[in-house]
């Protein structure tokens, strides 16, 4: 049976928007803002010209005007005052240039988790080693292995114990390997624990924890193989998962009868909060 990954990947960005706290969506709809109000503003580009593409983002409720993104053959960016400067925090200081993944602790925005590789399959991508985290804020940096995934999608940090952490991997873009699926520390990335594998032809492409309740989590596979010149994508092992116990159980939601009958494309819709 083959499912459309569009739509699950659609289905993740809703449901992280559902996540999300409302305090980020506009106003309640029985006092509508009027259009007037936002006439001024336009969108305008806060660079860096020279970050590269970038899949990666995170900040802290703590510190509004303080957020990274990485850059997949550019390494991580910083900027303090709400994007109006940016700056390299791990030139040198690390050893791979792309990073795919970023997490900032919400209890402790030093505290920060980055993954590399970049997992849009173009024809031209950088493959990562691992996991790197930061407990200064980007001073200096530590390997926390995971070396082999090569590609992870998403990092995401228990919102109130920032020594749980979770890495969604794609793994190797260009082959089988075993290195992927979603994993878990409890420790702060001193050891790892694969929770969720499917097999060695599909990784993790994304990861949602509910931040009103972090035992619950929700998960897409992808099955890809990706050559320079074409890419297969799809297959029996694109899934999405739920779990309700931190990672410990996962249902597959693909076997739900509902998930069979609309073969996904009824999937793409966001969760009421």
């Amino acid at each position: 049976m083959k499912y459309n990954y569009q739509s699950i990947r659609v289905f993740m960005i809703c449901l992280g928007l559902a996540f999300t706290d409302h305090e980020v969506f506009a106003q309640d709809q029985s006092t509508p803002v009027d259009p007037s109000f936002y006439s001024s503003y336009s969108w305008r580009n806060i660079g860096p010209d020279r970050g590269g593409r970038s899949l990666g983002a995170s900040g802290s409720p703590g510190r509004k005007n303080e957020y990274y993104f990485g850059a997949t053959g550019g390494g991580l960016w910083k900027t303090v005052d709400g994007g109006n400067e940016w700056f390299p925090v791990t030139d040198g200081k690390i050893s791979s240039s792309s990073i795919g993944a970023v997490a900032v602790a919400e209890t402790n925005p030093d505290v920060v988790y980055i993954g590399g590789g970049e997992t849009q399959l173009r024809g031209s991508i950088t493959q990562g080693d691992g996991v790197y985290k930061t407990t200064d804020g980007g001073e200096t940096w530590r390997h926390l292995g995971l070396k082999e995934t090569q590609a992870i999608s998403r990092i995401r940090v228990h919102p109130t114990n920032p020594d749980i952490v979770y890495v969604a991997a794609l793994g190797h873009p260009y082959g089988e390997n075993e290195e992927r699926g979603v994993f878990r520390s409890t420790d702060g990335g001193n050891n790892w624990e694969k929770v969720l594998y499917v097999s060695d032809k599909a990784g993790a492409a994304d990861l949602i924890i509910d931040r009103t309740n972090p035992d619950v989590l929700y998960a897409s596979t992808w099955q890809v193989y990706r050559k320079a010149w074409k890419m297969w994508g799809g297959g029996p092992d694109s899934k999405l998962w739920k779990s309700t116990d931190g990672g410990d159980t996962w249902t597959d939601l693909t076997s739900e009868p509902d998930a069979r009958r609309s073969n996904w494309k009824n999937w793409s819709y966001c969760l009421p909060r």
